[in-house]
């Protein structure tokens, strides 16, 4: 007959003496106490590892912070384990990988990684504000969180200030933005599945923002605050080059002169700096090419149109013009985007094709083959276009010497 093991005792455990070798008191089904020298009490399971059939051994835990009954437990559940022919240690080395791995996939280093694909997708700027507003408003409460740990209820209470303060349209940016890196998280196995999806519905929408902008009818006293501004020269020219190209405030900002072909008169954005990742080319009129004229002596050895007055070797900020708009007493009234609808509101009501307005305001549709043809087809319709609504800005200007009329190049080239 097989020898029958007598069940240990929480007294017979508690009341164990350490010797002078090691020892072990046995429970039955594999499971042994080792007991050390030095008093330590170690539960450990003896067992046959699947396919080898090596004898080994598995260390639960010490006494008394691992119980006997929570021992026996343990012993159940790696039997269990044997049973389906897991090796207890192997599978335990396995689990301990993925915590490892599951803690280190903080939010904060998922969100990087979301980060260096969204690049491929937006332009730097767009990235760059996607990142700030995350380390502004969600990483210092869950920056170091790990990814499968971050629930609904946690992300909508460190929004909950945010909307508190009646900022919901950041609110709806971070819903968006948190989401996408949720989902980014699904897609590579990090979690399985977003937990996040929704939670824009606990808070209010905000109501539907237009970028700030003034009326066609605005524009002469636009340009008459613009001509009396006290700011750089370099400043001022961004402003007229981002009105007479119609661009956006980032495009314009990083204007570099390798874009610019004089000989063919068209200024080409390349896709990586466009909001679309589409390339975008902007036939320039005499007035757009005559504020390159005035900026060759100031930038011309630099790599950028506009260079940074801090840093030369970079472009200035893409903020520069709306910064300047504001100290020229603009406030809320217009903002550097806002140009673009001065620009397209202007055009429209003058009767121009809405397609080709479209087209120079770089704006595509779903249709990527009409995109295509569009690109292809009204580089010379837009010309027309552009040299209209150029001398319209001079003649706005009238009086007031904008920097691409004869009255500024005087004054400039005296000054």
């Amino acid at each position: 007959m097989a020898r029958t093991t007598k069940p240990l005792t929480n007294t017979e455990i508690s009341n164990a003496k350490p010797r002078n070798k090691v020892y072990t008191l046995s429970d039955g089904g594999g499971l042994q106490l080792r007991i050390m020298p030095n008093g330590s009490k170690t539960w450990l399971l003896d067992y046959y590892r699947p396919y080898t059939k090596a004898r080994t051994c598995i260390s639960f835990g010490a006494f008394p912070a691992l119980s006997l009954a929570a021992a026996r437990r343990k012993r159940d559940e790696t039997k269990a384990l044997l049973a389906q022919g897991i090796d207890p240690k192997e599978h335990r080395e396995e689990e301990n990988l993925k915590n490892e791995a599951a803690h280190s996939n903080t939010l904060k280093n998922v969100a990087r990684q979301w980060l260096e694909v969204k690049k491929t997708k937006v332009t730097p700027d767009h990235a760059e504000d996607s990142w700030r507003s995350l380390e502004l408003h969600v990483f210092p409460a869950l920056g170091t969180t790990p990814i499968h740990k971050i629930t609904a209820i946690k992300a909508i209470d460190t929004l909950k200030p945010i909307a508190a303060r009646g900022n919901l349209e950041t609110v709806k940016r971070l819903c968006q933005r948190l989401n996408e890196i949720m989902t980014f998280a699904a897609n590579t196995g990090l979690v399985s599945a977003n937990p996040l999806t929704g939670i824009g519905k606990a808070f209010q929408s905000p109501g539907k923002q237009h970028q700030p902008t003034i009326t066609p009818g605005q524009l002469p006293a636009l340009m008459r605050t613009l001509a009396n501004a006290s700011i750089r020269r370099t400043t001022r020219c961004l402003i007229e080059w981002q009105l007479h190209t119609m661009v956006r405030p980032g495009e314009a900002a990083g204007t570099r002169w390798d874009e610019i072909d004089l000989e063919k008169k068209l200024w080409t954005i390349p896709a990586g700096r466009m909001k679309q990742k589409r390339s975008h080319s902007v036939p320039l009129s005499p007035q757009a090419l005559q504020l390159l004229e005035l900026m060759k002596p100031i930038s011309g050895r630099s790599e950028f149109v506009f260079p940074s007055d801090r840093n030369p070797k970079s472009h200035t900020h893409p903020q520069t013009a709306n910064m300047a708009l504001k100290r020229m007493g603009f406030g809320k009234q217009l903002v550097a985007h806002g140009l673009r609808a001065l620009a397209s509101t202007t055009l429209n009501e003058q009767g121009f094709d809405p397609e080709i307005i479209e087209a120079a305001l770089a704006h595509v549709g779903k249709n990527e083959v009409r995109n295509a043809y569009n690109r292809a087809q009204y580089i010379e319709r837009r010309i027309p276009l552009m040299k209209w609504w150029s001398e319209h800005i001079e003649k706005a200007a009238t009086g007031n010497m904008s920097m691409t009329g004869t009255a500024a190049l005087s004054i400039i080239a005296n000054g």
